[in-house]
């Protein structure tokens, strides 16, 4: 039973520190909408996405209004296409990427991710087309996401789809430069990435899953922070302690939400994603956690360490309160959405490289990073190669969301608006890496993903 304390701690949560469950997102399979005439498939996925999500975003709505507990977006996400339409007989997926998004505004989802890949230790000629098709898909769309796995544990990392990723990159970020290169801000590329994924650009519905499912991501940064700050000056354990504690919290109203928004949908209940997500607003920011537990700015010596804190006792938290916690549960690090990180960007504490240190700790990778326009491919294929490797070694997902703003400088700033935020640019590190990542093929998986 949840005692009336619990019912006026929630509230406080919600009112003074911007709790929130971030997203609702039910995932569909589109493997039964198989056709070899593509605008017969089209109109398969088109039927199926708005018959099954018809209700979502009102019943999103309602238990919003109902139970006083704000939820930001609703999603949608898809079986990767380049499986769905594998046997769909068509020169490129652009116009599949126009019924998804034509479905989406249908239904009145924010987002729907699923125009993706899974090439992480081979290609197929749907993959082809699908890669092909990205750009252009993510630039005549408003709310079509993509992602391309191209590394895992078990296969190693596919430097061939990371160099044809990185001129994806490039292309998205040209097709989109009079909206500052936003069409990168909807796409990424994976090592180990997870088939109940429900944030976006990353999610998909993968081929493992049922036939739909939802998916509820709640963050809490803020509740994080308050809490943080009645244990100012404790020992590390008392820290832990109390970020473990304030996650079993937010993870028991997010498994609120979620078991209701199934029952109301008729659709099965998958994972509750707890992830400090932050927002562009004030007081919903992990730098301003970090700042709590005693670093001057995000960035200074010590902070892998707080990030490691972080993510592992929101973790705990989280799989105590919840049989199913999934998705990327953890602390994500987008600097254009956490007005905290940007002020540390901009004071010169924040680095490319120690965002990439971060990440062999956190949940993710480099996110939301926005780079000079002239990056070239390579040195973004340099980029992503660095992070497939990270979560390769390690055995845990990480990718890369970057941004290099078309006509844009270090010091600049890129506006995406909205969730997205706005990014000033980083310096990348300008020496060349072509004659490395041209090499091509496949780096093979690490010895220690031989367990069977």
């Amino acid at each position: 039973m949840i005692s009336i304390d619990e019912v006026r701690e929630t509230i406080r949560m919600i009112s003074e520190s911007n709790l929130d469950v971030r997203t609702i997102t039910m995932g569909i399979s589109l493997l039964d909408c198989a056709d070899s005439d593509e605008k017969a498939f089209r109109g398969k996925i088109y039927g199926k996405i708005t018959r099954k999500a018809e209700r979502l975003s009102r019943v999103g709505d309602e238990i919003s209004r109902e139970y006083g507990v704000p939820v930001i977006n609703k999603r949608v996400s898809v079986t990767p296409i380049a499986i769905a339409a594998a046997g769909c007989r068509c020169e490129d997926y652009v116009e599949i990427a126009r019924t998804l998004d034509r479905a989406a505004r249908e239904v009145g989802v924010d987002f729907i991710g699923g125009f993706s890949a899974l090439v992480q230790k081979g290609s197929t000629p749907e993959d082809h087309k699908l890669l092909a098709s990205i750009p252009q898909a993510l630039a005549e769309t408003e709310r079509v996401c993509s992602s391309v796995n191209a590394a895992s544990t078990r296969s190693g990392i596919n430097i061939d789809a990371v160099n044809v990723v990185a001129r994806i990159v490039k292309d998205a970020a040209m097709m989109t430069k009079d909206r500052d290169s936003i069409g990168c801000a909807k796409f990424v590329v994976f090592c180990n990435a997870v088939e109940d994924n429900p944030f976006m650009a990353g999610a998909f519905h993968g081929p493992g899953e049922g036939d739909c499912a939802i998916n509820v991501g709640v963050s809490g940064p803020g509740v994080v922070k308050k809490a943080i700050e009645a244990a100012r000056g404790a020992d590390f354990e008392t820290l832990c302690e109390t970020v473990k504690r304030t996650a079993f919290k937010i993870t028991r109203l997010g498994q609120l939400v979620a078991r209701e928004a199934s029952r109301r949908l008729g659709v099965p209940f998958g994972v509750i994603d707890l992830s400090l997500a932050p927002t562009p607003a004030i007081g919903d920011s992990i730098a301003e956690i970090l700042q709590e537990m005693g670093l001057e700015q995000p960035g200074a010596p010590g902070t892998t360490a707080a990030i490691a804190i972080l993510n592992d006792n929101v973790k705990k938290g989280g799989v105590m309160a919840s049989s199913y916690v999934g998705g990327l549960s953890g602390a994500f690090i987008p600097v254009s959405e956490d007005h905290g990180m940007i002020e540390a960007v901009r004071a010169g504490a924040l680095t490319l490289e120690k965002l990439e240190a971060i990440t062999c700790v956190c949940s993710v990778g480099i996110d939301m990073v926005a780079i000079p326009g002239d990056t070239s491919a390579d040195t973004i294929a340099g980029l992503i190669l660095d992070e497939m490797a990270i979560g390769m070694i390690n055995g845990k997902t990480t990718a890369v969301r970057v941004i290099p703003v078309v006509g844009k400088q270090v010091g600049d700033t890129a506006e995406f608006g909205g969730l997205l935020g706005s990014a000033p640019v980083m310096a990348i590190n300008h020496f060349k890496c072509g004659d490395f990542v041209r090499r091509g093929g496949r780096i093979p998986a690490p010895i220690h993903s031989f367990r069977n």
